[in-house]
């Protein structure tokens, strides 16, 4: 296990932080902007609408899906995986 100079957090906290920022965008930013986006339909409804009912739930599992990745790439950079 090799933790150079806290390069191992500064990553991590780095795309945590980063993720977080995409979380907060797309929670808040579809609700705010619900009445614009419903000027476009995806597979029939309004943008607005789909995005609130599951829109942002699968951007929410996308970027749960992403940050599961990117660990796994930084634990096995930094030789701490369990695999």
């Amino acid at each position: 296990m090799k933790h150079p100079d806290g390069a191992y957090w500064l990553k991590t906290r780095r795309l945590t932080f980063a993720l977080l920022f995409v979380w907060i965008v797309v929670t808040f930013g579809a609700s705010w902007f619900a009445r614009e986006l419903n000027e476009f339909s995806l597979f029939g409804f309004p943008l607005g609408f789909y995005m609130g009912a599951q829109g942002v739930i699968f951007i929410y599992l996308l970027i749960i899906w992403f940050y599961n990745r990117q660990m796994r790439r930084l634990e096995r950079e930094f030789g701490i995986d369990d695999e």
